[in-house]
């Protein structure tokens, strides 16, 4: 009798239960790696889902392009501001080209730039940043971008990709930048990562457009070339793991801010240590270094 009794305050609960099951939330799984390699890209040139964005400039699109890829240049994606440069657009704007890309929800973004300086892998990581900004779910980038893909001779064209336009609602994550206020407050409390090359961080060195030398006072360093093998491509997971456990620890939950001259190539080991890594709580510093150092009032170091 106490063993039906059970059996049935169990089955109650379970059918109690059950309709908040079916309300609650999922959280949509990632469809795509966030990096992908060209064997990769080529087996998936037909899935209907699949928006290849090219940000190279419009003459190299011209000159020899990935089958299907449509061209939003890099400047689209991030503009200059009073002096600062690479910084957000109007969300308007944003959404307008991501529409316009062919680009919604359920799309499979993959980047393409170029890589022939390391500071042009960065366009790619910015935009795919900015898209995570913007709400879109599945954004990858093509390791080694359009140089590793013309390096393995895979077909390229001339014509210019028509994409169909698609309504884009945005649904912005503004947790994914932080502003010179914002990251003021958090000084000695958020890890501050600067991922610039170790002669900036140490004071040794500055590029022409930053104010002075110096860093973010308390910051540590995570240079964004350490992402690379010799070849232009991405380090294996494991290796890319490790070196940001070096500089950021193991616990995935603690808030990060990373920065670096301008906003752009810090998004390197932003996107990196999301979606590869898992870390729940890394920011973008828009301003970076050219504002930061400019401003007299704020904590710097050496």
């Amino acid at each position: 009798m106490k063993k039906m009794m059970w059996l049935k305050a169990v089955v109650l609960a379970v059918l109690l239960l059950l309709p908040l099951a079916l309300t609650a939330p999922v959280q949509a799984a990632r469809s795509i790696d966030p990096i992908v390699s060209t064997e990769w890209l080529q087996n998936n040139l037909n899935n209907a889902n699949l928006v290849i964005v090219d940000v190279r400039k419009v003459e190299e699109y011209k000159a020899g392009h990935i089958p299907g890829a449509v061209n939003v240049v890099y400047g689209t994606w991030a503009v200059k501001k009073g002096d600062l440069l690479n910084e957000l657009p109007a969300v308007d704007d944003l959404a307008d080209a991501i529409g316009s890309a062919g680009i919604d929800q359920n799309s499979l973004v993959v980047i393409v730039g170029k890589t022939d300086k390391v500071p042009d892998q960065f366009d790619m990581t910015r935009v795919a940043w900015t898209l995570k900004y913007l709400g879109v779910p599945n954004v990858a980038i093509l390791s080694g971008g359009q140089n590793q893909w013309l390096k393995e001779s895979k077909p390229v064209l001339q014509d210019m990709t028509r994409p169909k336009e698609k309504e884009f609602a945005a649904s912005v994550n503004k947790g994914l930048f932080v502003d010179k206020a914002s990251l003021a407050g958090k000084i000695g409390k958020a890890l501050v990562i600067d991922t610039r090359a170790p002669a900036f961080y140490e004071g040794k060195e500055k590029l022409p457009f930053v104010p002075k030398l110096g860093r973010i006072k308390g910051a540590v360093n995570l240079p964004v070339g350490q992402l690379y093998t010799p070849e232009g491509l991405y380090k294996d997971k494991a290796a890319l793991a490790a070196l940001a456990q070096k500089a950021a620890g193991s616990d995935l939950d603690k808030e990060i801010i990373v920065y670096c001259d301008t906003g752009k190539t810090c998004t390197g080991w932003a996107f990196i240590m999301t979606d590869l890594l898992g870390y729940k709580d890394v920011k973008v510093y828009d301003g970076s270094s050219m504002e930061w150092l400019a401003d007299p009032n704020v904590p710097t170091e050496p």
